[in-house]
């Protein structure tokens, strides 16, 4: 996530020279592109956080830092 971003409630994935918006509501991909097998993973790690993307993301609008997220492991 970015500070200042912008609805819908969104994170950002980056898998080498690949970059996209995924939805935190249904992890739909909103914009750019990430090879099949990064976006299942992607989409595995957003389904184990949905609730920290959640607070995240209002923490965000509240200006507040992000709380760190455990990779997928």
């Amino acid at each position: 996530m970015y500070f200042n971003d912008h609805h819908p409630a969104h994170f950002h994935a980056i898998y080498g020279e690949f970059n996209a918006k995924i939805g935190i509501n249904d992890y739909a991909m909103l914009d750019g592109y990430l090879p099949p097998k990064a976006f299942s993973l992607v989409v595995e790690w957003a389904g184990l956080h949905k609730n920290e993307l959640v607070a995240n993301w209002d923490r965000m609008i509240k200006k507040l830092p992000f709380s760190p997220i455990s990779p997928l492991e």
